[in-house]
């Protein structure tokens, strides 16, 4: 609680942005799963450049953005940055929306979600999902499409 609306404004949009303040149960989880959590992220890692590798040969996939490929714009930048490439791989696919839309109908191991804290693997579509309310012209500024 406070009086001040300016603090208050910076604490809710702190709130909104990473979520409520986490209860006894989830501060548990949290420390009993950091222990692997480095380990995790490895093959997180792994398991990730593998998949953009296979995207980026694929003859349905327009372009694939992900750093540790060296096609990548900023990838030497990123070797210098990181000790590893993250786990989230972009990609366009070749076609149009509707396309993409069959595509993500045909998905048996990814769900069509948004999180980035889950430990699930997951397909969002930002130009529907994420970023839907930004307006089109900035998303395609962006470079987020239909594909």
């Amino acid at each position: 609680m406070t009086s001040n609306d300016e603090l208050h404004q910076k604490i809710k949009f702190v709130q909104f942005a990473a979520g409520a303040v986490p209860g006894p149960i989830e501060c548990f989880l949290l420390l009993r799963s950091i222990k692997t959590l480095a380990v995790r992220m490895e093959k997180h890692e792994q398991n990730s450049l593998k998949v953009a590798k296979f995207l980026a040969e694929h003859k349905k996939v327009e372009s694939v953005f992900y750093p540790g490929l060296p096609s990548h714009p900023q990838y030497e930048l990123a070797r210098k940055q990181m000790r590893g490439f993250s786990g989230m791989v972009s990609f366009n696919l070749k076609g149009n929306y509707e396309d993409v839309v069959t595509f993500l109908q045909k998905l048996k191991v990814f769900e069509l979600a948004e999180s980035l804290g889950g430990v699930e693997s997951l397909v969002n579509h930002p130009e529907k999902m994420t970023h839907a309310s930004v307006p089109e012209p900035m998303r395609r500024q962006l470079g987020l499409d239909p594909t």
